[in-house]
């Protein structure tokens, strides 16, 4: 996939991509791996800004608050590339609240925002696996909740010709050298180390190379930067 400097990269997901984002600033992209990506693009550019990026990440979000905000927060900004990164939520809320969300209706949800984006934007897609990383012993039993739900993810997304950046791998394989903690305290949030090699990721998959010039390929217009923006807050208020 090659990333043109008139672009528009919108990420959406969970708080592993909101980070801590400013939503009363539409520029906003917050600390994590969204502002990692957009510096190193930046830094790339031939000359101007580069891509424009856009952070729709939101805390606590399960796969279906993405669907509920799907046409305002994804659709209406008409982005060319878009990255979901989504499914730790829909596996934490089992264990601590009692909410169930079936891995087949998982996947369908996730097919259906793949689908129709690709359908009414022509963007091109990439999603990034849900991961974990037990710093407890409870945590190690999410395992029998997020293992099927990332391997649907894994048929969603070719299913819907999306690139897919293997977070859970890059994060597992170098816990294993430095420790699960070091890369995210809870388990679940990245440090900033995890979210740097979140970014080291995407970029690998994505954008090996240097950004091209030239006009966006993918869509007729180059979306507008969202301006205003103040933000939706989350479907069940949790700050996950």
């Amino acid at each position: 996939m090659r990333i043109n400097e008139e672009d528009t990269l919108l990420f959406i997901g969970d708080s592993i991509t909101d980070a801590g984002r400013d939503r009363t600033r539409s520029a906003s992209l917050g600390s994590g791996y969204v502002q990692e990506i957009a510096q190193t693009l930046r830094a790339r550019a031939s000359a101007g800004p580069g891509p424009a990026v856009i952070n729709k990440g939101l805390n606590g979000n399960r796969v279906y608050d993405l669907e509920s905000r799907w046409t305002t927060d994804v659709i209406d900004h008409r982005p060319t590339i878009v990255t979901v990164k989504i499914g730790i939520n829909d596996t934490w809320r089992r264990y601590d609240r009692g909410l169930i969300s079936p891995v087949d209706e998982f996947e369908a949800c996730l097919d259906r925002l793949l689908a129709v984006t690709a359908r009414k934007l022509s963007a091109r897609l990439v999603v990034i696996t849900p991961f974990l990383l037990p710093v407890t012993s409870d945590q190690q039993d999410w395992y029998e909740d997020l293992s099927p739900r990332i391997d649907a993810v894994l048929r969603a997304a070719p299913a819907n010709e999306a690139q897919v950046v293997r977070a859970d791998l890059t994060l597992l394989r170098a816990a294993e050298e430095r420790g699960a903690s070091e890369l995210a305290p809870d388990g679940v949030h990245p440090s900033a180390l995890g979210h740097r090699l979140i970014a080291d990721a995407w970029l690998a998959a994505v954008a090996p190379v240097r950004l091209e010039p030239g006009t966006a390929a993918c869509c007729e217009r180059r979306p507008v930067r969202p301006e205003g923006d103040p933000g939706m807050p989350g479907a069940d208020g949790v700050h996950d």
